[in-house]
């Protein structure tokens, strides 16, 4: 891979599909030096390598289970070792799972979409700001859903998804005088591979939108880029909802 200490070092937590997927090529594109985790899709993953290498860019996916953050942590101190600081985290990676009777939830459950959806925040932002620059970038990957709860088929989703909004409050207060920025990204219904805008919900979550259509994984992306440029140098702590005017 090129060392070029030029290029800026990004790293994005699920990567090989939507709008990780995206993100991955949008900032490679970029001129960033792209690390982006996995969790199974190992033929996905070389694939996007490929793909971007083919470009004369610069991407790499690792493995790794969310629901373990030593391995978070450890890929992170690994990265930092050998190419130099992260400038740019985003955390994307998430599991969104319909419940029809919350009868039926246990422990495990809750256990499982908190540490998923929020202890692996934690964790790599944590292991991150350890030497992120001054002016460095953390950008979340929240849902519209952490802001209005439209059935009661993803609660657990909704409240991990609130509280990354707490969360990002205060770490943008946390690292403000370095001038790292922290903002979070809601993204409402977006058309992927794994949520069609054809699928047997779609017209019920069409009917409360001001923009009757699902968005493209290319508008969280071009959100996020410019979060992580010079124009987005005096947003922090900002909740940024993109979803058609559902919430509106």
């Amino acid at each position: 891979m090129n060392n070029n200490s030029k290029i800026k070092n990004c790293f994005i937590t699920g990567g090989t599909r939507g709008i990780g997927k995206t993100l991955v090529e949008r900032f490679a594109n970029d001129n960033y030096r792209v690390f982006f985790t996995y969790a199974n899709s190992t033929v996905k993953a070389t694939a996007l390598e490929q793909q971007i290498q083919e470009q004369g860019l610069i991407a790499k996916g690792f493995q790794v289970d969310s629901r373990k953050p030593e391995m978070l942590s450890q890929l992170i101190h690994s990265i930092i070792t050998e190419f130099g600081p992260i400038d740019l985290l985003i955390n994307n990676a998430g599991i969104c799972e319909d419940v029809l009777d919350v009868r039926t939830l246990n422990m495990s459950d809750f256990d499982r979409n908190v540490d998923i959806n929020l202890k692996a925040v934690f964790v790599t932002v944590q292991a991150a700001i350890m030497e992120m620059p001054d002016r460095g970038r953390i950008i979340n990957i929240g849902s519209n859903l952490g802001d209005i709860a439209r059935n009661g088929t993803m609660v657990l989703y909704s409240m991990t998804k609130s509280a990354l909004q707490g969360y990002t409050r205060a770490m943008a207060h946390a690292l403000g005088k370095r001038r790292i920025t922290v903002n979070l990204i809601q993204p409402g219904p977006i058309k992927t591979d794994m949520n069609p805008d054809d699928n047997e919900k779609a017209d019920y979550l069409r009917s409360f939108m001001a923009l009757p259509e699902y968005g493209k994984t290319e508008d969280i992306a071009s959100l996020a880029a410019y979060l992580a440029s010079d124009a987005g140098n005096y947003i922090t702590g900002s909740i940024i909802t993109i979803d058609g005017g559902m919430n509106a």
